[in-house]
């Protein structure tokens, strides 16, 4: 004899309400008391049903991926980082696999190198993603130096682009701490005992520009015996580009190359960006610096209508940190000082052999005068494309007036490009080239904007026949083309020379002679 769920419920709300069961309590409504039972026992199987799920999904993980649950937050704090070729390569074979084999545990993380701290050090960078970066790695060696605790840096949100991302909207800031145990101690925050809210206050100061070792040990660090934190408000270019210990510079190169690893979701962007472009063929990154905030800075007008000249010449005055007001453009543009304009970018493009088929990749932001001025850049190279053509809009809206977060991307595509070509040899361009010669020297067009002016207004003015432009863009750029090669060191005159980051040679071969590098290509001008 089958007995149903609602019978059963039925019978014990009778008995409830006719008092069986009771001592001698009044007896509640049938209707009522039916109904609480019958709640009662929905959630009750409700809950028996859920839990059993829940568990039969366990099991199904654990079956397929032992341990997953287990080492789930590890693998996403450890995991190494990975190269768009890797990546690229790895999303290409699970693509085609049915049953892809779990990936391999991380490797186990370096012991933490035990030291004495002599205090904590707080800095706070300035300028763009790319000048923060450098900035990061500069920071990381001298806490190593002078054996001091890191707080994970602070960011730049006073600048021109007024961006409100920390470190950790922008880098993977668990694998910053952990892949630099062994050499620094990182810490995500000042211990309370140090915040002002509690009295403290820290000595704040930006270091000397291009100092060396000696500088930090023998003037910051005896700072540290009376104040004990130390706020460096300024971290823009405090390193020596020359003259430093080769295990300093290295440590520089592995802040770079390795530890400032991009957050998942902008990493995962990134390279969703190079999987699209790579499907269509090999594509050039274009880093066209005509924006606003470069032509007001430099004060370059090249190509501007005398309204755009006038707005750009009212932005110098609204930064009071931007020290030069008045500026000649003509001169800038002579000293090649100035970035290349559309107009221009796209004649050395044709001049260097680049086709009307070739894929661009435009890594920049808003060009000054929009569209208009990309179009004989867009005529001469149809199959130009940036970040906003190629992603939908809900994918970038989490990185709308976010310019660090959405330079990062841009970043991630120049690294991975064929050809990366600069039209203004400016933060990224620098740390971008750093990055490709670390790849192993990928190509890499460092355009001679002093020269290129007077061949581009010969042939402008039809003095210089188009064969003879050809011939002699070729002839100035062919030892351009990001090869191996030394440094170029000018003694007293570091912002003169080659900057560290552009390019970092001890980290490109090993030993201190860089014999990979050729001893003919070195230079250094006394």
């Amino acid at each position: 004899m089958e007995v149903r769920s609602s019978d059963v419920v039925r019978s014990i709300g009778d008995k409830i309400a006719s008092g069986g069961g009771g001592g001698g309590s009044p007896p509640l409504p049938a209707a009522i008391a039916r109904k609480r039972l019958q709640v009662w026992f929905i959630r009750v199987c409700s809950s028996i049903v859920l839990w059993t799920c829940l568990v039969q999904l366990v099991a199904v993980c654990e079956l397929w991926h032992p341990h997953l649950l287990a080492g789930i937050t590890s693998r996403i704090s450890s995991s190494a980082e990975l190269n768009v070729d890797e990546e690229a390569r790895l999303h290409s074979s699970s693509s085609s696999s049915p049953s892809p084999s779990p990936p391999p545990p991380p490797p186990p993380l370096a012991p933490p190198r035990k030291y004495t701290s002599n205090g904590f050090l707080r800095v706070s960078c300035n300028g763009g993603l790319n000048q923060m970066r450098a900035a990061i790695c500069d920071m990381v060696t001298v806490a190593r130096l002078l054996n001091l605790t890191l707080v994970v840096p602070e960011l730049d949100k006073t600048s021109f682009w007024a961006d409100p991302s920390n470190f950790n909207d922008i880098f993977d800031v668990r694998h910053f701490i952990d892949s630099l145990r062994d050499e620094v101690r990182i810490i995500k925050r000042i211990p309370k005992r140090f915040n002002r809210q509690h009295g403290f206050i820290p000595l704040e100061m930006p270091p000397v520009s291009w100092s060396n070792e000696k500088y930090y040990l023998q003037q910051i660090l005896p700072l540290f015996g009376k104040h004990k934190v130390l706020h460096f408000n300024k971290t823009d270019a405090r390193l020596a580009n020359n003259g430093i210990p080769l295990d300093l510079q290295k440590l520089r190169c592995r802040v770079n190359f390795q530890a400032l690893k991009f957050t998942p979701q902008i990493e995962t962007l990134g390279y969703k960006l190079v999987r699209m472009l790579r499907e269509k063929g090999p594509f050039v990154a274009l880093h066209l610096r005509y924006e606003m905030d470069m032509l007001a800075f430099s004060g370059c007008t090249q190509g501007c209508t005398k309204e755009e000249a006038e707005v750009l010449k009212q932005m110098r005055y609204q930064y009071p940190w931007w020290r030069e007001k008045e500026i000649v453009s003509e001169e800038r543009r002579s000293q090649g000082l100035c970035p290349l304009t559309p107009e221009e970018a796209a004649l050395i493009l044709q001049a260097l052999g680049f086709g009307k088929d070739t894929q661009i990749y435009i890594a920049a932001g808003e060009i000054y005068g929009s569209e208009r001025r990309l179009a004989v850049l867009r005529a001469a190279f149809p199959n130009i494309v940036k970040k906003e053509m190629l992603l939908a809009p809900a994918e970038l809206q989490q990185f709308q007036n976010h310019s660090s977060q959405m330079a990062a991307l841009d970043f991630m595509v120049s690294v991975a490009s064929n050809t990366f070509i600069p039209t203004y040899d400016g933060n990224m361009a620098k740390v971008v080239e750093g990055h490709r010669r670390y790849l192993g020297f990928k190509k890499t067009i460092l355009l001679d904007r002093k020269s290129l002016v007077p061949l581009l207004d010969m042939h402008h003015n039809r003095t210089l026949s188009w064969n003879e432009f050809v011939a002699a863009v070729a002839s100035v750029h062919e030892k351009r083309m990001g090869q191996p090669t030394h440094r170029r060191v000018i003694v007293d005159k570091p912002k003169e020379e080659d900057y560290f980051y552009a390019n970092p040679q001890e980290c490109l071969c090993e030993g201190t002679n860089c014999d990979l590098l050729g001893h003919g290509n070195s230079s250094k001008t006394n």
